[in-house]
C-alpha cells in the first residue's frame, strides 16, 4: 500500500494509466486512456470508481480533450474544452467530485485566458496533477483524524470500497484503518460484499489483505446480525456527495447500515474530503441518484438469475440522514453530529472548490 489507482504518463502530450477495477481481484492490470471518450467509458463502466478518483480522472480527461486542439483563439479553445466537459459530465450523476473537478479545470482555463494556447494546455495539466496531489494529502489527513476514533482491538464494518482504489492514494474510510494500523493499533474488519457489483468483496477485501489487516467478508444481509452479536465497534463508510445539512449519498445499502448501527448503539462514521460537500443542496432529497442497468441485478457471474421480463429497480446510491451519523471525518477534522452550521463552520475558507459554498 498504497495502490496507485490513476496516473498521468508523460507531459502535455501524455496519457492516463489507471487500474481496470472491473478485473479485480482476479487480475491486476493498468489500461491506457488517450481520449476523452475512453475516460468517459472508464468512468461509466466503473473501470475507475470512487468519488475522488472519478474527479481526478475527469480532470485528466479534460486535459486529453484539449490536447490536440487546433484552436486559433481562446474562445475556440474554450469551446473545445466545454465539449469535453459536457461529455464527461454525462458519465455518472451522483459523485459531486466529478463536477467539482470539471468546474475547477474550466475556471483555471478562464483565469489563464491570456496565456498562449500551448502554455494554457500545460497549465491545465498542472492543475489536474494538483488535484491528484491534493487528494493524496487529503486522504492522509482523513486517516490521521479518523484513526483517533478507534481503540486497539476494535472491529470495523465497512461497505463498498473507499480505499486507495477509490482515491489517489490512501482512501477515505479505509484510510482510517490504514492509519490506525500504522499507529500500532490492532484492527479487524467486516467487509460487506456490496451487491450488485460486489465492490466490497472484489476490491475492499483485496486492499485490506494487501495491507495485512484481518478481514472477514460477509453478505450485505448479515450486517445487522453481527452488530446484534456485539462484534462491531464502529461502522465507517465513504461518501459520493454530502448535502449542506450533512445528509450523505453513498453506495446503496449505506442507509440501511446507518439504521442498524443506530438501533444497536454502534458509532456510524462517514469519511470524505471537503470536495465531496455540495453546499448548494439544502438536504439529501436534492441529491441526484444514479440508476444503473437492470442487467446488473438480473445476472450474476455471467449467469441469468432472474426470470425474463421481471421489473428491476437498481439505484446505485441511497441517502443517509445526518441524524444517523455520529461524525463526518474530513481532512480538516471531525464534524460530530453534523448540522448545517457545523459543516459551514468547518468548511469556511476551505479550498474545496465551487460546490463548497451555497449559491
Amino acid at each position: 500500500m498504497p495502490v496507485e489507482t490513476i496516473r498521468w504518463v508523460g507531459g502535455v502530450g501524455g496519457h492516463i494509466e489507471l487500474i481496470d477495477q472491473t478485473l479485480l481481484p482476479v487480475e491486476f492490470k493498468y489500461i491506457e486512456c488517450r481520449t476523452t471518450e475512453q475516460v468517459w467509458e472508464a468512468i461509466k463502466v466503473l473501470r475507475v470508481r470512487g468519488a475522488p478518483a472519478i474527479g481526478i480522472a475527469a480532470a485528466m480527461g479534460l486535459v486529453l480533450g484539449v490536447q490536440d486542439s487546433t484552436a486559433q483563439s481562446f474562445d475556440e479553445f474554450l469551446q473545445d474544452l466545454r465539449e469535453a466537459k459536457e461529455l464527461l459530465q454525462k458519465s455518472r450523476p451522483t459523485a459531486v467530485n466529478l463536477f467539482w473537478a470539471l468546474e475547477r479545470m474550466e475556471r483555471t482555463a478562464l483565469e489563464n485566458s491570456d496565456l498562449p494556447l500551448g502554455e494554457l494546455k500545460a497549465r491545465l495539466l498542472r492543475e489536474a496533477l494538483a488535484i491528484l496531489e491534493e487528494d493524496r494529502q487529503s486522504c492522509r489527513a482523513i486517516g490521521r483524524h479518523g484513526a483517533a476514533l478507534l481503540r486497539d482491538g476494535d472491529t470495523v464494518l465497512t461497505h463498498c470500497n473507499a480505499g486507495g482504489l477509490a482515491t489517489a492514494d490512501y482512501g477515505t474510510a479505509l484510510a482510517v484503518l490504514f492509519a490506525a494500523k500504522e499507529a500500532g493499533k490492532s484492527i479487524s474488519v467486516f467487509a460487506d460484499e456490496t451487491r450488485p457489483l460486489l465492490q466490497g468483496a472484489r476490491l475492499t477485501t483485496w486492499e485490506l489483505l494487501q495491507a495485512g489487516i484481518p478481514t472477514t467478508l460477509i453478505c450485505d444481509s448479515m450486517a445487522a446480525a453481527v452488530m446484534r452479536e456485539g462484534r462491531v465497534d464502529a461502522v465507517i463508510v465513504g461518501a459520493d456527495r454530502i448535502a449542506a445539512n450533512g445528509d450523505v449519498a453513498n453506495k446503496i445499502g449505506t442507509y440501511g447500515l446507518s439504521v442498524q448501527a443506530r438501533h444497536h448503539g454502534v458509532p456510524f462514521y462517514v469519511a470524505a474530503p471537503a470536495s465531496t460537500f455540495d453546499l448548494r443542496l439544502e438536504d439529501g432529497s436534492r441529491i441526484p441518484i444514479e440508476e444503473r442497468d437492470p442487467e446488473e441485478i438480473r445476472r450474476w457471474g455471467g449467469r441469468q438469475i432472474a426470470p425474463d421480463g421481471i421489473e428491476v429497480y437498481n439505484p446505485a446510491f441511497d441517502v443517509t440522514p445526518a441524524a444517523n451519523i455520529t461524525a463526518i471525518i474530513t481532512e480538516r477534522g471531525l464534524i460530530e453530529e453534523p448540522t448545517t452550521g457545523k459543516i459551514a463552520a468547518l468548511l469556511e475558507n476551505a479550498e474545496q472548490g465551487p460546490f463548497g459554498r451555497a449559491e
